[in-house]
């Protein structure tokens, strides 16, 4: 093997494949809204409380997955995440009844994904790469949008006619083929490889194992309880997932078919937003290791912010539509990068994937209420625009709030200005 090879860049390419791959079954939901509707006869308020309940549970797995990382393994966690995924969504095929849904796609699809999540990215982060983190992360994020890329418009495709069994067993047999992959080629840790992090200096002290019981992911929740950077950090991921896959991801397809564009055209919208999410975060990362990421996140917020402001003002049409998934796509999650980083100088590499696990807890919270109430605005009021509003609205309180904070010593936030 070439000297100048790595194994950590072997691992960062396979795990970019299951986040990809998680992300596809994440966004699966968002294609089969209508055709369940049509099938079955659900409403879609409670086709959307079933894709909220799984993107909670995303969330909230995801401290535990990260202390579960630390003790039976990574790769063991990321084979249990893609055989639930696997086998939920081709067990799902075979469903009759609302509750089935939601025990498929909302609990066991849930818990599969939210141990193939941002958390897994962190984690590989950390213990792999000693320099570079911020643009590595920001790859990571970026398997989000590109994993929309590749499935939204297939997945689109298979569910012409209001098929949607299609979509199931795409998804299932795609996290199904992983597990072996992971199996075989991503090793435990740099030292079960026989080399260091990557970019680590020769004679560097390996980072210190630590316990990682579930009860450990507690145990640091708890020491972080009063932190105000911690709730600053997840508070602001509320928002983040309020206004990305919670609202976006679940409802802008049945959005712009309420306008008359059809499900593989608006799909490919998502995809259009993807690419540019895909170079967006990338560069969110690179620029996270030169520049503040306070003030990052504040202008990513922002920009989002008016963008989902002025989409309901739109015609819908081609070209404002194109215009709006640049602008938006560029900063879907861009987000990322820099609430790590902020994470990493404040609480260590590591408890910081831990800390970023609940973190993450709380854009999944904001993400499920958006999966919900957007599916409630539309049935109650008969639009969408509303719930865009509104989203947009926080996403501007986010990057107020940013603004309004200190540095500290250190690089580490301070409380909030008075």
């Amino acid at each position: 093997m070439s000297r100048r090879f790595h194994p950590a860049f072997l691992v960062a390419a396979i795990t970019f494949l299951a986040l990809l791959v998680s992300a596809g079954v994440r966004s699966a939901p968002s294609v089969m809204i209508v055709p369940l509707q049509l099938h079955f006869g659900w409403d879609r308020a409670s086709i959307s409380a079933t894709a909220a309940l799984g993107i909670f549970l995303y969330g909230l797995v995801g401290p535990f997955a990260a202390a579960l990382m630390m003790s039976v393994g990574v790769r063991r966690v990321m084979m249990v995440g893609l055989a639930l995924m696997g086998a939920s969504a081709l067990v799902s095929q075979y469903m009759t009844q609302a509750w089935q849904f939601t025990a498929t796609w909302g609990v066991v699809s849930g818990l599969g994904t939210g141990m193939v999540a941002s958390v897994l990215g962190a984690t590989m982060v950390n213990r792999w790469f000693a320099r570079n983190q911020g643009l590595v992360m920001g790859i990571f994020a970026a398997s989000t949008a590109t994993g929309s890329l590749i499935f939204l418009p297939f997945l689109a495709w298979l569910t012409q006619g209001g098929a949607w069994v299609g979509v199931v067993r795409t998804v299932g047999i795609a996290c199904l083929a992983l597990v072996p992959l992971v199996a075989w080629l991503v090793p435990e840790s740099p030292a079960s490889a026989g080399v260091g992090r990557f970019g680590e200096e020769p004679g560097a002290n390996p980072a210190r194992k630590q316990s990682g019981s579930p009860l450990f992911a507690l145990q640091i929740l708890w020491k972080v309880r009063g932190n105000g950077t911690f709730w600053l950090l997840f508070g602001t991921f509320f928002v983040c997932g309020l206004t990305t896959n919670g609202l976006v991801g679940t409802h802008l397809i049945a959005f712009c078919g309420d306008h008359g564009i059809a499900p593989v055209a608006a799909a490919g919208l998502l995809s259009l937003m993807g690419l540019f999410d895909l170079v967006g975060t990338t560069a969110s990362g690179w620029l996270t290791d030169r520049h503040n990421p306070r003030y990052l996140l504040a202008v990513y917020y922002g920009l989002r912010g008016l963008s989902l402001i002025a989409l309901p003002f739109m015609d819908f049409g081609p070209f404002s539509l194109g215009a709006f998934a640049i602008f938006y796509g560029l900063d879907w999650i861009a987000t990322v990068p820099p609430t790590l980083a902020i994470a990493n100088r404040s609480f260590g590499e590591g408890e910081a994937p831990v800390v970023f696990g609940w973190v993450a807890v709380g854009h999944q919270v904001g993400a499920a209420a958006a999966a919900f109430g957007g599916g409630l605005v539309r049935q109650e009021w008969g639009s969408y625009s509303p719930a865009f509003i509104v989203a947009g609205g926080f996403a501007l309180v986010a990057t107020l709030t940013l603004l309004m904070v200190r540095d500290g010593n250190r690089g580490r936030l301070a409380t909030v200005a008075v």
